[in-house]
């Protein structure tokens, strides 16, 4: 099984550690990518600061986002279950997983990253800014990079068990099944379901993904289809509802009534 993840806009900064070694993160098809990206990124955040700024999506007093990013070749890392943070991440809280649930969220969780493609928990990461439907001059739309090559690192990384896909639609767009990969894909939606009207909510939407990835981590639970996801998460305490299969997989909704 494979969860895919968004990944969080806010990041914590690692104070120490090496710097960012392109070749010593998983997936190493992508190293080609991931050097595109990291140079067209530090290059534009170097050399025009203020059209970084608007590329960026950043405010007047966000402006130090674009100096870190141009420092990002010799940034420090750390694990990339300390650096994304958010709600999402707080609800998983890797670093409270027993032993054996980690050890399954090395092998089991990835996040989609618009700088790096694919990130295991494990991989070293420094904390930079770029959104996923970011246009990276002279590089064009860093989805339209990774929907050149990150399907194969997907399909690696998944072997021939079910694909969890916990991610937004911006960083859908990176990736998105063929025909012969979605009968095993899942996509997951979570619904709150108040004065019985069901909606898309934010908060609860990350919280519950997060809380979600946590139970099956610490279970153990390992389904290989998405009615046998909906039964486990099902076990564990949520309402889950199996939609039609798709282009894009198996729809599940998830049905909250709280956080």
């Amino acid at each position: 099984m494979l969860i895919l993840l968004p990944p969080s806009e806010g990041k914590a900064t690692p104070r120490r550690g090496t710097p960012l070694d392109l070749a010593a993160l998983s997936s190493p098809a992508l190293t080609g990518a991931r050097t595109e990206v990291l140079e067209g990124l530090v290059r534009l955040c170097r050399g025009e600061p203020v059209e970084a700024a608007r590329v960026l999506g950043l405010g007047p007093s966000q402006h130090d986002l674009v100096a870190r990013n141009a420092g990002l070749p010799d940034a420090p890392t750390a694990r990339a279950d300390t650096v994304y943070t958010g709600v999402l991440y707080d609800a998983l809280g890797f670093a409270t997983l027993t032993p054996s649930a980690r050890r399954r969220a090395t092998t089991r969780v990835a996040t989609t990253s618009a700088l790096l493609g694919l990130v295991r928990p494990g991989d070293r990461i420094p904390a930079y800014r770029l959104s996923g439907d970011a246009t990276l001059p002279g590089l064009g739309p860093v989805a339209g990079v990774w929907r050149r090559c990150l399907g194969e690192a997907v399909a690696e990384a998944a072997g021939r068990g079910l694909v969890v896909d916990l991610r937004s639609s911006t960083y859908a767009a990176f990736w998105r099944p063929g025909p012969d990969d979605s009968r095993r894909v899942a996509t997951v939606r979570v619904l709150h379901e108040s004065a019985g009207r069901r909606s898309v909510v934010s908060h609860f939407n990350k919280a519950t993904k997060g809380r979600m990835v946590r139970a099956l981590l610490e279970e153990g639970a390992s389904p290989r289809t998405p009615t046998a996801l909906a039964a486990a998460l099902g076990d564990l305490g949520w309402t889950v509802e199996v939609g039609e299969a798709g282009p894009a997989g198996t729809r599940l909704d998830v049905v909250v009534t709280e956080v």
